[in-house]
């Protein structure tokens, strides 16, 4: 029973459900502090293109990306796999005078038609899903043409994470990429960090 994967689902639910109160204390999850939240404005529009975009924010959490992404003026549509999380997504950016769309669901198995989105963006999810690489092809196939996906990943001293080596090698066939380094920028974090941080944009 323990490896059922319904009862694997449905605690791996639980956990970020229980999790979504307490996750915008980590200054990069709930950009609370002005110095980080323009770090982050500041990163998303040299990895975005011009506005407005139709952006899949897939793993959204509480909402921050997609709260500085409607700002910037795209039109964002977030996912995530927790109920909870979504709650305090639509409320940060009810809050905030913005009215989104929002999904539940897996992100390994986006419930999407195709070629919908001229981004589909992803901070910290895609190192815990199941063969990401058959997960970066069924993202792939959610882009219209020209459009990219925005990876914002890490292999962290947990040693959990994906390093960007690994994670280029797992792009679908024919895309181009960019590779930008965030380890030295502590403001994102609002912490000095010596790990492995990084964002590619897969076009």
């Amino acid at each position: 029973m323990n490896n059922d994967p319904a009862n694997q689902q449905k605690k791996v639910r639980q956990q970020w459900d229980e999790a979504a109160a307490n996750f915008d204390n980590e200054p990069d999850h709930g950009l609370q502090d002005a110095h980080v939240q323009a770090a982050w404005h500041d990163l998303l529009m040299r990895l975005m293109p011009m506005p407005p975009a139709h952006i899949l924010d897939i793993g959204c959490g509480t909402g921050s990306l997609a709260l500085l992404l409607s700002q910037m003026g795209h039109d964002v549509i977030g996912s995530d796999f927790s109920v909870q999380m979504l709650t305090y997504a639509r409320y940060k950016l009810t809050s905030a005078g913005y009215s989104l769309n929002w999904l539940q669901m897996d992100a390994a198995h986006p419930a999407l038609g195709k070629t919908q989105f001229d981004v589909v963006l992803c901070r910290h999810v895609l190192w815990a899903l199941p063969q990401p690489q058959y997960v970066l092809q069924r993202w792939q196939s959610l882009l219209r043409p020209g459009g990219r996906m925005v990876l914002i990943e890490g292999y962290w001293h947990t040693k959990a994470g994906l390093h960007a080596s690994d994670l280029l090698a797992m792009l679908p066939d024919g895309m181009e990429s960019t590779t930008y380094f965030l380890s030295d920028n502590a403001a994102l974090w609002d912490n000095t960090v010596s790990d492995e941080r990084y964002a590619i944009v897969a076009i």
